[in-house]
């Protein structure tokens, strides 16, 4: 069987930071396992079902005394599984310089 995927994953444990959902009225920690132009996958104790459009917050790594860079995503939750894993598009994002 061959690899599918329109754009290249890079594997990145990166603090994620879930803050809308239809259901999610407070903030909820994840940490991502890969990463694309077009999607992203992560682990957390969530419970998004599927379709469900969502806001999320990826903090990425900076130097020493750099100001902290976060991307703001949005995108839909295409895959849930069992094991607190949750694939996602990434549809529209901007950088956020805290």
């Amino acid at each position: 069987m061959t690899d599918q995927r329109k754009a290249i994953r890079f594997e990145l444990k990166l603090p994620l930071e879930l803050v809308r959902t239809r259901a999610v009225r407070e903030p909820r920690l994840a940490e991502t396992r890969n990463l694309s132009s077009n999607g992203v996958l992560f682990v957390g104790d969530l419970d998004v079902p599927v379709g469900t459009m969502i806001e999320y917050f990826i903090t990425l790594p900076v130097a020493e005394k750099q100001r902290q860079v976060r991307l703001r995503c949005m995108g839909k939750v295409v895959r849930h599984d069992g094991n607190n894993c949750v694939a996602a598009t990434l549809e529209r994002y901007e950088f956020v310089r805290n």
